[in-house]
């Protein structure tokens, strides 16, 4: 057997072997951790806990909703120090902040229209809408799809899964379009299925306009309510509503029929 190294002319010259060795210890890096570290590190990683994790912040934020009271601004008004387009946008990431903690969003627009008008209300009540989507969308993909996703067995849980994730874009624009369909209940299916953050973001910008608007204008022009805007905006929140209501009790009495 030869040695690993050899000796010639006083000089050390190390084998092929050898040398191949040593360099891939060198390049493997430092050992995976073991131990405790290693199983507290996956038991916190682990699906099951970074859905709890969300659980928590929604809990919380629902907490500090009714512990603040943002409502109070219909009629408190906004605070004297902001004033035009900072208060719009204040106002809009205030709105996102307040949708991902279950406050309603039609309270939010009519407070949109109340204090800023039609315009900027309508502007700040969109961006609150998308940003709100967003921010529950991304939460509900880390911390809630691994652990949610292998619970969808149901014959009705699957089939929403499968046309959100294949048809992301339509599904969600007639998701937001149709008046049945809960807000947070919409994002978190479409964090858990495998539909994309753009598509998302942009069904519901464009589904959200008709019925934000009708309320941003209802709460623009609720101090004239028999103006013919505040009529026509009442109107386009009520018939959606009625028609809603008309194809669920059809779908209702078709499905007891089957």
């Amino acid at each position: 057997m030869l040695d690993a190294t050899t000796r010639s002319g006083g000089t050390a010259t190390v084998s092929p072997r050898t040398a191949a060795a040593e360099l891939a210890g060198a390049t493997a890096g430092p050992a995976a951790p073991t131990g405790l570290s290693a199983r507290v590190t996956r038991v916190l990683l682990s699906p099951w806990s970074r859905l709890s994790l969300l659980v928590a912040l929604l809990a919380s934020a629902a907490t500090a909703v009714v512990l603040f009271q943002p409502q109070e601004l219909l009629t408190n008004g906004w605070p004297p120090q902001l004033g035009g387009a900072a208060a719009a946008l204040a106002y809009a990431v205030a709105y996102g902040l307040c949708t991902v903690a279950f406050v309603p969003r039609p309270l939010l627009n009519l407070a949109a229209g109340a204090l800023f008008g039609s315009q900027f209300g309508l502007a700040s009540a969109l961006a609150g809408t998308v940003l709100g989507a967003g921010i529950a969308f991304c939460l509900g993909r880390v911390l809630g799809q691994e652990a949610l996703r292998p619970l969808l067995r149901g014959k009705w849980l699957k089939a929403a899964d499968g046309q959100l994730s294949r048809h992301g874009f339509r599904s969600m624009l007639a998701a937001r379009l149709f008046p049945g369909v809960p807000f947070a209940a919409a994002n978190y299916c479409a964090a858990v299925s495998r539909m994309g953050l753009l598509p998302f973001l942009l069904a519901t910008a464009l589904g959200s306009i008709p019925n934000t608007a009708a309320y941003v204008v209802a709460g623009a022009r609720a101090s004239t309510p028999t103006s013919p805007a505040f009529l026509i905006a009442l109107a386009c929140i009520a018939l959606p509503g009625l028609a809603g209501a008309v194809v669920a009790w059809r779908k209702r009495h078709r499905l007891r029929g089957h």
